[in-house]
C-alpha cells in the first residue's frame, strides 16, 4: 500500500468483525511503530495487548460512563462537536459495543523518558505527548497496511488508577491513550472529510494562507 493512500485511509473505525487478529500482525506492526520520532531517542512508549474478555469487559465499563455524560451533552446541545448525526450515533455504538472488539491496545509512556517543555505555560500541557503519539500513529498505519482497522480514544485516561491496577502498569509510567483494533466489519473509508489545504496552512504569520 502506497504510504499517501494509508494516510488518507485510516480513520476512525467503529464496526467490527469478530475475526481476530494475528499475533503476527501485531508483532508486524509494532516492529515499524517503534521508529516512530521521539525525544532523544528515549522510547518511552510501551503497549499493552488486552485480549482478555475479563479485562476487555472492565475497561468496557470504566469507559461507558465517561461516554455517556459526553453523549448527553452532544445530545442536549451544551456540547457542540461539530459531527454529524450519523457519525454520533456510530460513536455511540462503539462505545457501548467496546468490549467486543477484538484487540484493545493501552499505550502506556515512562514519565522519565518525556520532556515537556511547554510546562509552566499558562495553558494545557500537550508537548510531552510528542515522544508518543507519532509513535502510535505509525502503529495506526502500520496495521491499516496489513488492512487491520484502529480507533484513538483517550476518554478511558479519565480512570488512569483503576486502569493501572487493572493492567499491573507500575508507578512511573502514564496511560496517553486507548486503540480499539480488529478487522472493520465494514469497509475502509474510501474519502475521509478534512479541511482543505487552503485553509490550515499559513505563512509567515497566522492570517496569511499560504495558498489561494
Amino acid at each position: 500500500m502506497e504510504l499517501s493512500e494509508a494516510m488518507r485511509t485510516t480513520g476512525t473505525c467503529r464496526h467490527y468483525s469478530d475475526e481476530p487478529v494475528p499475533d503476527k500482525v501485531l508483532y508486524d506492526a509494532f516492529d515499524v511503530a517503534r521508529f516512530g520520532p521521539q525525544g532523544g531517542n528515549r522510547q518511552p512508549v510501551r503497549w499493552i495487548v488486552v485480549r482478555d474478555e475479563a479485562k476487555k469487559k472492565a475497561l468496557a465499563d470504566l469507559y461507558l460512563p465517561y461516554w455517556e455524560a459526553y453523549y448527553a451533552a452532544i445530545s442536549d446541545g451544551t456540547k457542540d462537536v461539530g459531527a454529524v448525526p450519523k457519525t454520533i450515533r456510530s460513536a455511540n455504538e462503539f462505545a457501548h459495543n467496546l468490549a467486543s472488539v477484538p484487540v484493545l491496545i493501552v499505550v502506556v509512556a515512562e514519565l522519565a523518558g518525556l520532556h515537556p517543555t511547554d510546562a509552566e505555560l499558562d495553558r494545557l500541557s500537550v508537548v510531552g505527548g510528542a515522544s508518543i503519539y507519532p509513535t502510535m500513529q505509525n502503529l495506526c498505519l502500520a496495521l491499516r497496511e496489513q488492512g487491520v482497522a484502529t480507533a484513538v480514544t483517550t476518554l478511558l485516561c479519565h480512570e488512569e488508577p483503576a486502569v493501572n491496577e487493572l493492567l499491573g502498569i507500575p508507578e512511573g509510567y502514564l496511560t496517553a491513550a486507548h486503540i480499539a483494533v480488529g478487522y472493520p466489519r465494514d469497509h475502509f473509508p474510501t474519502k475521509l472529510t478534512r479541511s482543505p489545504v487552503e485553509d490550515i496552512v499559513s505563512i509567515d504569520e497566522f492570517d496569511a494562507p499560504m495558498f489561494r
